[in-house]
């Protein structure tokens, strides 16, 4: 400090321009042997995962990958997972996730799109990943995790990496750098690939921490996949910003829930889509309080109702947010204040007061902002929006405007800023002059003790513009009758709200955040209505 500057003078740093590398390095030099990951039964301390990122690192550099240069990761939840995305990132590459559930031509999709010049898979799904590589001209290297043969031209992960020593020369990377591209489920058409930033990974870490209220005794808990958003910008970088634990398994599965949640004595659980609901359906135990979860984070919002009785009997407490792969900034409840039915919370704050975000609502046809209580598309602006999808203009210039992200979202905000989720602006559905939100009328549905999930969709009426038609999944066990469902929905919903068409089945298409695929629905035959239950046709009357 000169003679002439005092500490105000001084210009600190923003905590969140920082590279994961840097983040994994603060916390490691400051407790190496804390365990930073649990999975697959074994444990690795914040030391080994930093050797392991290096290493991984040095047998990417080995092989020809540089900055910018994309490898798809196409693998289950696993540590070389967490070593292949940091590792890269140490060299300013771009890690690419696949969804395991992706067959040869999906795969290929996302390979070819992302130009991608090398694979990392499992041999549980080597042979998809070699079929799609093979209509991959940009591939360069197969790399094969674990053990299992290999035909010619794979490279066994575990072989290099042994060989590797670790990156003795960090290199140049920036927080601006893509980390990532993560692909959305492409409910809209083709999956678009998200380029998440350094920048977005350690500002997502910092706010969950202070979110969550962590600490380095807390031990967070996922079973949600790695090529989900939710489990790299909250649980992982979440665990890293606050020092803490990883406790990772490979699926949800709501009959060994609970069992895995008390063997890793987890205090802080992510969630999403129907996992909330499933769990509460599941039949009540003597010991469904005895657990160490002292939070659960996760969307959607739910009804006072439902977050009493879960939180009752499970003796818990539930925080919900408005988020997006596009920004992982964008409204949250806050632990023990104030908090509002039906709302998504406020807009999330960073920390350090220098980091603004700012959620409006703008007219969903002109885009021009608007006041409170008033429906429109949900905007959000903050440093952490992404800088747009990978090399697709058409899209960035629909979504990204004037720094705002335009979400496809409608809600309202009221007049002390939280927000009200209301659907996606193309499930609305419009009903002889009425605008009908489908997801309120899926909310009175799941509401059924009979029911375990459901979608609603807009099908052709013969009247012009829509009629309404419910895809209903029954409860283990259950069995569920469409007159009784009707007359359950009578009561909750205006009579033009509550659905004409009416098809069980045994599961809905999803998307890896386990949201329903309503695209593949649609789509699923020309006549959404032959042979559906029909309430009208039952003669039924509900004016």
């Amino acid at each position: 400090m000169s003679a002439h500057q005092t500490p105000s003078d001084i210009e600190v740093p923003l905590p969140w321009e920082i590279t994961i590398g840097r983040v994994l390095d603060r916390v490691t030099d400051g407790n190496p042997g804390k365990t930073f990951v649990e999975i697959g039964g074994k444990s690795y301390s914040y030391g080994q995962v930093r050797e392991g990122v290096l290493r991984t690192a040095s047998l990417f550099r080995e092989l020809g990958v540089r900055h910018g240069d994309r490898v798809c990761l196409f693998m289950p939840n696993c540590v070389e997972y967490l070593y292949c995305w940091f590792g890269l990132s140490e060299l300013g590459a771009i890690s690419v996730p696949i969804n395991t559930a992706y067959r040869r031509d999906e795969t290929a999709y996302i390979l070819n799109n992302a130009e991608a010049v090398a694979l990392v898979t499992d041999p549980s799904l080597a042979d998809v990943a070699g079929d799609a590589a093979d209509l991959a001209p940009g591939i360069r290297h197969r790399i094969l995790r674990g053990d299992g043969p290999a035909g010619e031209g794979w490279i066994y992960f575990q072989t290099a990496f042994d060989r590797a020593t670790p990156l003795p020369d960090r290199h140049n990377v920036s927080p601006d750098d893509v980390s990532m591209l993560v692909y959305t489920s492409g409910t809209t058409g083709n999956p678009k690939g998200v380029m998440v930033t350094h920048r977005m990974y350690a500002a997502a870490g910092q706010g969950f921490a202070h979110w969550t209220q962590a600490t380095p005794d807390d031990r967070f808990f996922t079973c949600l996949p790695f090529y989900h958003a939710n489990i790299q910008y909250y649980s992982t970088m979440g665990a890293l910003a606050a020092g803490a634990t990883l406790v990772i398994v490979d699926r949800f599965s709501a009959s060994r829930f609970w069992g895995q949640v008390r063997e890793s004595q987890a205090t802080v659980v992510n969630f999403i889509g129907m996992m909330m609901p499933v769990l509460a359906k599941n039949p009540e135990q003597p010991d469904d309080a005895d657990n160490t979860v002292r939070l659960f984070y996760g969307s959607p919002s739910f009804s006072p109702e439902f977050l009493s009785e879960f939180q009752e009997r499970f003796a818990t407490d539930i925080i919900v947010g408005f988020g997006m792969t596009e920004t992982c900034y964008g409204t949250i409840e806050a632990i023990r204040e104030d908090r509002r039915a039906g709302s998504s919370g406020r807009p999330r704050q960073h920390p350090d007061p220098r980091f603004e975000n700012t959620v409006r609502i703008a007219d969903a046809e002109t885009g021009r902002h608007v006041g409170p209580n008033t429906v429109g598309e949900i905007t959000i602006k903050n440093p952490t929006v992404m800088p747009g999808y990978w090399r697709n203009d058409e899209q960035n210039r629909e979504t990204l405007r004037e720094g705002w992200l335009y979400t496809g979202d409608l809600g309202w905000l009221d007049d002390d800023g939280f927000l009200y989720f209301v659907d996606r602006k193309k499930d609305i559905i419009r009903r002889r002059g009425e605008n009908i939100s489908s997801q309120e009328v899926e909310n009175v549905i799941k509401a059924n003790p009979n029911v375990l999930d459901c979608a609603v969709v807009a099908v052709p009426s013969e009247l012009g513009e829509d009629e309404v038609k419910a895809y209903v999944t029954p409860r283990p066990g259950a069995t569920v009758n469409p007159e009784e469902v009707v007359y359950w929905c009578a009561e909750h919903l205006a009579y033009f709200k509550v659905p004409r068409y009416w098809e069980v089945r045994d599961e809905l298409p999803r998307t890896p955040s386990l949201r329903v695929r309503k695209d593949v629905l649609r789509q699923e035959r020309e006549d959404l209505i032959e042979g559906c239950y029909d309430l009208e046709a039952a003669g039924i009357r509900l004016r």
